[in-house]
């Protein structure tokens, strides 16, 4: 079948994810054929830097040779099995790994096969664990306003971001949002390498109050990721977890944007919390794949006989789909080969500095690194720190002038980031770094 006419089924049948599809008929879907390392093929020739590693998944580059290797063995001996009452060996190796994280203590481990299904779990679990334990009124969440948790009803109730949750704001359950961390427009006119989170007050103030009726509050931890890569210090989330504690909440710690080398760290989250949710860059963007973390304390107040009816009643259909499993074992291999994390920091570091002439610019407000993440926000006045309007879509139109130059940069409102998969060479580097430079200028101005 001909290009023409595969992008006319497209257009016919496909509703493409977190698109207004009327957008289309001015920049139709871009048809990719195959992708390798860090470039995605277009069908009809040319190719595209993926600068965001499709959606924060593939660290390890497109069509990972190893990785792929470990999917097509796996592939001959099980491709799925039911995962009640039955088990495999890949989902068996990579709970010990997953165990490990947190230095076997969240040594207990729960598959689904997306992040917000995690979230979902998570909090399910958190719930019902205090139901068990005759604290029936604690039935509420808590979550840090910018926060993004995925998309499902009960995970979308524990977002702030009014593009996702606003119009089904009515048929969420109720939540309470506190006051976060907000760096780049600090309150308290402080800096985020030197502050002692005093906004952490917020926080304080609403679970000290609320700490009978809010089961767990659940925290991205140091990166909000789809809230413009906001950054905030660890201390904040240190400061969280010993509340908790004192309070009997739990704290949930999201670490499927941010996990897996991202911030630097394996984890980015400094404390060991109650709960962790994984997934994205778990599978190496190869198969969808995710998981709840938990301690055995709260295993086992679930762990009685049939008759006392403790059981956690949550599946999914691929729950722990072995080829998943095997991919993601497949990652965990490669992050034990190679120094991995200290290559992400060196590279995160030379992004940063390849960019940081940009801060000149009357229209760069602030340039945020962790890790290999890089975000630049664009503001229309720099000493106020005024945002441009929504409906300007700055960011949207560097986006797509960068894509017509070979880079793939989806802006998060005006923010532009970098999140590269992390075999990005130096000359990907440049390029990369060079296309969104002159496409802010494109759209901006030189000055």
């Amino acid at each position: 079948m001909d290009l023409k006419r595969i992008l006319e089924l497209d257009k016919k049948h496909l509703w493409h994810p977190c698109s207004q599809m009327k957008d289309y008929e001015e920049y139709p879907a871009i048809h990719i054929k195959k992708a390798k390392g860090v470039w995605l093929y277009k069908e009809n020739g040319g190719k595209i830097l993926d600068a965001i590693s499709s959606w924060w998944t593939n660290i390890f580059g497109h069509t990972n040779e190893y990785i792929l290797k470990r999917i097509k063995e796996q592939l001959d001996d099980l491709e799925h099995i039911i995962f009640a009452n039955y088990t495999h060996t890949p989902g068996i190796i990579l709970s010990e790994y997953l165990a490990g994280l947190f230095d076997g203590k969240l040594a207990r481990v729960f598959y689904t096969d997306n992040g917000a299904s995690s979230v979902e779990v998570a909090l399910k679990m958190s719930y019902h664990y205090w139901y068990i334990k005759g604290k029936t009124r604690k039935k509420h969440f808590a979550y840090l306003r910018g926060s993004y948790h995925g998309e499902t009803l009960g995970a979308l109730s524990v977002c702030s971001i009014d593009t996702y949750k606003k119009i089904y704001a009515p048929l969420l359950p109720e939540t309470k949002e506190i006051v976060g961390p907000n760096c780049y427009r600090c309150s308290y006119n402080l800096e985020r390498t030197s502050c002692k989170a005093e906004c952490f007050e917020h926080a304080e103030k609403l679970l000290k109050e609320n700490s009978e009726t809010i089961a767990s509050v659940i925290v991205e931890p140091i990166v909000q990721c789809a809230n413009g890569m906001n950054m905030y210090p660890p201390l904040y989330i240190q400061k969280l977890k010993l509340l908790c504690d004192k309070i009997d909440v739990h704290l949930i710690c999201d670490e499927i944007a941010v996990g897996f080398g991202k911030t630097g760290e394996m984890m980015a989250s400094p404390v060991v919390p109650d709960f962790v949710t994984v997934s994205k860059a778990i599978t190496g963007g190869f198969l969808p794949l995710a998981a709840v973390l938990t301690n055995d304390e709260i295993y086992n107040t679930f762990y009685a006989p049939y008759e006392e009816q403790r059981a956690f009643m949550h599946s999914h259909t691929y729950t722990g789909n072995p080829l998943a499993c095997a991919a993601a074992c497949a990652v965990f291999e490669l992050f034990k080969q190679t120094n991995v994390l200290q290559e992400v920091k060196e590279k995160g570091e030379y992004i940063r500095q390849n960019v940081q002439p940009l801060l000149e610019h009357h229209n760069v407000g602030e340039i945020r690194t962790i890790g290999i993440i890089t975000a630049i926000e664009l503001v229309k006045n720099k000493k106020t720190k005024e945002a441009f309007s929504w409906k300007d879509r700055i960011g949207y139109k560097i986006y797509r002038n960068a894509e017509k130059q070979g880079v793939l940069l989806r802006n998060l409102g005006d923010v532009i980031y970098f999140m590269p998969a992390y075999i990005i060479n130096k000359d990907e580097m440049d390029f990369m770094t060079d296309i969104a430079i002159q496409s802010i200028k494109d759209i901006l101005g030189d000055k």
